[in-house]
């Protein structure tokens, strides 16, 4: 039981939703959906300056995105895509959107796209590029999407804990990351 309760407010991107977790003196969640994760850096620093603004210490940033991992990044790819497509071309279809497509899928798999959807080792690359880009303090990735398999994501979960995890902690404490804690942090 933790005292006080933890409150994390998830943003999408807006600005405004930045500074509204600043004057509340919260930690904050980034979704990053799609586009290019450089482009949602500036909004860390709304986040700390907004803390500062209104008197508030230091929070905590998580960065929250899809992801998948298996034995290869093909691999990987072949299993969310379908997956991936079924759930956003439903949700793009109720606003009127056209549907996505393969390349705009393998574009978000990219470093510097919106999904870290790969190998281990792509995985980590991915959240250690993040890392270094923002700064945050926790990753979190949604892997249970649409219709991948039971034992794939069992598997997922595995990759995820038996190696991807492992580089990153070590990668993160060579740099010698503190989060905001003052303590140095184990995992982004």
């Amino acid at each position: 039981m933790q005292s006080p309760l933890p409150v994390w407010l998830a943003v999408g991107g807006s600005p405004a939703s930045v500074v509204r977790a600043g004057r509340l003196g919260l930690q904050f969640a980034l979704g990053i959906l799609g586009g290019q994760a450089p482009q949602f850096a500036p909004l860390i620093d709304v986040h700390r300056r907004a803390l500062t603004h209104y008197g508030h210490a230091p929070q905590p940033v998580a960065i929250t995105l899809h992801g998948f991992v298996a034995d290869t990044s093909q691999a990987a790819a072949d299993l969310y895509y379908p997956a991936d497509a079924s759930v956003m071309n439903r949700i793009l279809a109720e606003r009127g959107i056209p549907p996505t497509t393969r390349a705009e899928f393998t574009a978000k798999t990219t470093l510097t796209g919106a999904y870290a959807v790969g190998s281990p080792a792509a995985v980590a690359e991915k959240i250690l590029y993040q890392h270094e880009l923002f700064g945050h303090d926790r990753t979190l990735l949604q892997l249970g999407i649409g219709s991948v398999s039971h034992r794939d994501l069992l598997r997922a979960i595995e990759l995820l804990g038996t190696e991807v995890a492992p580089i990153v902690r070590a990668e993160v404490a060579r740099r010698g990351f503190v989060g905001v804690t003052g303590s140095p942090a184990t995992s982004p």
